[in-house]
């Protein structure tokens, strides 16, 4: 018996669109966060942004978006053979349109508080970052390397870019003073935790689990009102040594204040711990990115 294959179906013109706006968005808030802050206020940020801007200060013929351009070749090549074609050419889209927002896009934002210049940095770059890997692509740069280290070891991208633009700016500290070095860590904080707020936060999986003698009518509600599986663990109290059923089950964070108000409302006394998920792969509760 033959089977046949079929080639999967090209991408609608609506997802190409959304990818795109996706893109042209978070490339517009990155682009606001280097031209109206971190250049004029002399700070730098980590990877291949910041090198572009270390570049440029240091020879100002060479425009940063052209820099860009260049400094991501050898991560492309890289990436050819480690990442999917689609995101492949979408962060091609994604770091050309990255550079043409550098070239144009122009805010002047007029802070004198350099801490608050720093924060809002932050804020800006992190959400544009953000935003763009929430399409199918990336801004190019160092996060082709945080989408490696995601896929391959389950590394967050919000602790790669941190802990890589970290070891950028121990390279760079002798173009600029040290106070501008300790504002720019600022940014590059603030702009970790936006990553990951941005990419996973607000899709972030709880795994709880829940000892209580009442466990069936608390795993049927489960079933019944959040229709999420359970799974029932067979236990034994430490102490007591009496038979315990513990039920484990994966919820979103939004549900997480209904189950606990559940989970009271059947037994107030029940024991209930709450851990925070990297990822979860299934197809119905999963929260894995699509890259």
């Amino acid at each position: 018996m033959t089977s046949t294959i079929h080639p999967a179906a090209p991408p609608s013109a609506g997802k190409i669109l959304w990818n795109m706006t996706l893109i042209v968005v978070g490339s517009f808030f990155t682009a606001v966060a280097v031209n109206g802050i971190l250049i004029p206020q002399h700070f730098v940020t980590g990877g291949i942004t910041g090198l572009a801007i270390i570049v440029n200060r240091l020879l100002p013929s060479l425009h940063v978006a052209v820099t860009y351009i260049l400094l991501n070749v050898p991560l492309f090549i890289l990436a050819w053979v480690t990442v999917g074609r689609r995101f492949f050419f979408y962060s091609i889209a994604g770091m050309l349109t990255l550079s043409a927002a550098l070239a144009i896009v122009h805010v002047p934002i007029e802070l004198n508080d350099k801490i608050l210049s720093a924060l809002l940095a932050g804020i800006l770059s992190g959400t544009g970052t953000g935003i763009t890997l929430r399409s199918l692509g990336s801004q190019g740069g160092l996060d082709i390397l945080s989408i490696m280290l995601l896929k391959r070891y389950s590394i967050r991208i919000g602790n790669t870019v941190l802990i890589t633009n970290c070891l950028v700016l121990l390279l760079v500290t002798v173009f600029y003073s040290l106070e501008a070095v300790l504002y720019t860590l600022v940014v590059i904080y603030v702009s970790a935790k936006v990553v990951n707020l941005v990419v996973t936060g607000f899709s972030q999986r709880k795994a709880i689990f829940i000892i209580s003698p009442k466990w069936r009518q608390i795993s049927d509600e489960i079933l019944k009102d959040f229709n999420k599986g359970v799974t029932v663990i067979q236990g034994e109290g430490g102490y007591s040594g009496v038979e315990e059923h513990i039920l484990y089950t994966v919820i979103t964070f939004r549900e997480l204040g209904q189950l606990k108000a559940l989970i009271q409302r059947i037994d107030p006394n029940a024991f209930v711990v709450v851990n925070d998920t990297l990822e979860v792969m299934n197809y119905r509760i999963g929260n894995q990115p699509h890259w």
